[in-house]
């Protein structure tokens, strides 16, 4: 009994922090943490956003933060460390798209917007989890990517610049973290159904279901298939995998 216990709940007992958490890749991850047996801590940037989690997922603490602003990102790690002691899974999830824009007429301050979000937010998360995890001597950091970490595209600089960087991040946080029994990878996410893809694809005139022809699955992802993937390499059972990009993309980029 107690090993099939251990196989529904292999989390259990670890603290897990999921920045983004409001969003549908964010909120899918951190409902499975939970059903797994983590503690999970919710940090979100609207007010809002708090009671909508609290409902969701009942047992998870909601944490207000920026993940751009330094303070609130040592507030956060800081106060899941006075409340649950420790820091074992940390989710590097929140990201914005940006504006779709040819680079000539893209707005410098949404160019920067999306780099103090999606690479600033990244690393802020990194320097203030890591030295936890490593003082621990184990923990599992998983940053959010995307299939634009490693194509180009038209008219999203901003975005694909941003996950890029968020690549290079995990690399170099992989190989620092190492050797403190610390592992960091990176998610690569690539049509997922959501209110982000929705949005990319209308400002690019067209919708989501229309991109559905390039993916040679046949279909957009789900959250909850990109939730399991982060599951997955937050667990023991991906303890060999460490500084790299798990794709998720129904084959789009095969080609």
């Amino acid at each position: 009994m107690e090993d099939v216990l251990a196989q529904a709940r292999p989390l259990e007992g670890r603290v897990a922090i999921v920045t983004g958490a409001a969003g549908y890749i964010g909120r899918a991850t951190a409902a499975l943490f939970a059903e797994r047996g983590a503690r999970v801590v919710c940090v979100v940037r609207k007010t809002a956003d708090i009671g909508v989690l609290e409902a969701a997922i009942p047992d998870a603490l909601v944490l207000q933060a920026d993940v751009s602003k330094e303070e609130e990102v040592a507030g956060y790690v800081g106060e899941t460390m006075g409340l649950l002691g420790r820091i074992d899974i940390f989710f590097n999830n929140a990201g914005i798209e940006g504006p779709q824009a040819l680079i000539a007429d893209y707005p410098a301050a949404d160019f920067m917007r999306v780099m103090e979000v999606n690479v600033l937010g990244v690393f802020l998360g990194l320097k203030y989890v890591m030295p936890v995890m490593t003082g621990q001597g184990a923990g599992v950091i998983v940053n959010m990517g995307s299939i634009a970490s490693s194509i180009g595209g038209a008219r999203m600089s901003g975005y694909i610049a941003s996950k890029h960087a968020v690549l290079g991040l995990t690399r170099s946080a992989a190989l620092e973290a190492a050797p403190h029994g610390v592992r960091v990878n990176m998610i690569a996410p690539g049509f997922i159904d959501s209110r982000m893809l929705s949005d990319i694809a209308t400002r690019l005139g067209g919708d989501a279901e229309g991109l559905v022809a390039l993916v040679p699955d046949g279909r957009l992802g789900k959250p909850e298939e990109i939730a399991r993937a982060v599951a997955f390499l937050a667990s023991d059972e991906s303890r060999y995998m460490n500084g790299t990009s798990l794709l998720l993309d129904g084959g789009l980029t095969v080609g």
